[in-house]
């Protein structure tokens, strides 16, 4: 099956009969996540994600979802380093839960454990955590991963029903920005939604009150803090492209930057760094040329 769900690819039902003799070596590699630069996240996880990422809302007219962004630039994830490390602080549920994730024909009613049968970590040479043992029945492990799973669910239903009510209440509008890194990088970010500042103030005491008993409001200002998180990223941003500039042969014509960009579209340069709040897909690089080192 095509990849769906940003990083799984031949997700199958986990049943005795198939995998009775597979195990799973989970670690710190994280390499399946770094084409991707924004990933769904929570809204109990708001807090560890924004001590380090910028928190947005991406989806449709009809339901929109809180994301942790990891780039700008389409197919950018920043906090890996080349050995797919992680490098922030916090590593999301998304993440943590896979090669797993639950499958539902009924709505929602009943779920089913699955598995991405595409992941290395996936073996029948004994290898990690077995799924089943000798006598066909559930290790602790799959027994710990149906509960993480379950968990995951329920803060799903509890991030839905947050996000319809910031749609309900209008809170939401696209967010547009432009930013020029130090190093001369420029783009424009689009395709993202930020609560406004101006409209939660516009909420009458009933309103805010409801907010405030079910923790939402607390859950919206710490997206709104989270914002900061994209000076950090910017630096991340400039670090990536110096690594890039000092790998370039010198024999080799240097190329310009705009050209190793995922779909660039070249915008204005400005000469000072800027930051402001943003939402993503596409970005631009309008640097004229690249140093031989």
């Amino acid at each position: 099956m095509a990849k769906q769900l940003l990083i799984y690819g031949k997700v199958e039902t986990v049943s005795a009969k198939k995998h009775s003799d597979l195990s799973v070596k989970a670690g710190e590699d994280y390499e399946f996540a770094r084409g991707i630069n924004s990933v769904p996240i929570m809204a109990a996880e708001f807090p560890n994600v924004s001590l380090d990422c910028a928190i947005v809302f991406a989806g449709t007219e009809e339901l929109v979802m809180p994301v942790m962004l990891m780039g700008f630039r389409e197919g950018e994830n920043l906090y890996l380093d080349k050995t797919g490390s992680w490098m922030a602080s916090y590593v999301p549920a998304f993440f943590r839960r896979y090669p797993f994730v639950f499958s539902s024909t009924d709505d929602g009613e009943t779920f089913t454990l699955c598995i991405d049968e595409d992941f290395p970590g996936c073996n029948t040479k004994g290898r990690g955590e077995r799924l089943f043992n000798a006598e066909g029945e559930q290790t602790q492990y799959t027994k710990n991963v149906l509960e993480f799973l379950k968990e995951y669910q329920v803060s799903y239903q509890r991030t839905e029903a947050f996000s319809k009510r910031l749609q309900e209440m209008d809170l939401l509008e696209p967010m547009t920005a432009q930013f020029t890194t130090g190093d001369g990088f420029t783009g424009n970010l689009t395709g993202f939604k930020t609560v406004n500042r101006d409209k939660i103030k516009s909420l009458n005491g009933e309103q805010l009150a409801k907010l405030a008993a079910t923790d939402e409001l607390e859950l919206i200002y710490i997206h709104i803090h989270s914002l900061m998180n994209f000076t950090g990223m910017m630096k991340k941003l400039e670090s990536t492209n110096r690594v890039e500039s000092e790998e370039i042969p010198a024999k080799v014509k240097p190329v310009k930057a705009r050209e190793v960009a995922t779909k660039p579209k070249t915008i204005s340069k400005k000469s000072k760094t800027k930051a402001t709040k943003t939402s993503t897909t596409k970005t631009a690089n309008k640097k004229t040329s690249a140093k031989k080192k």
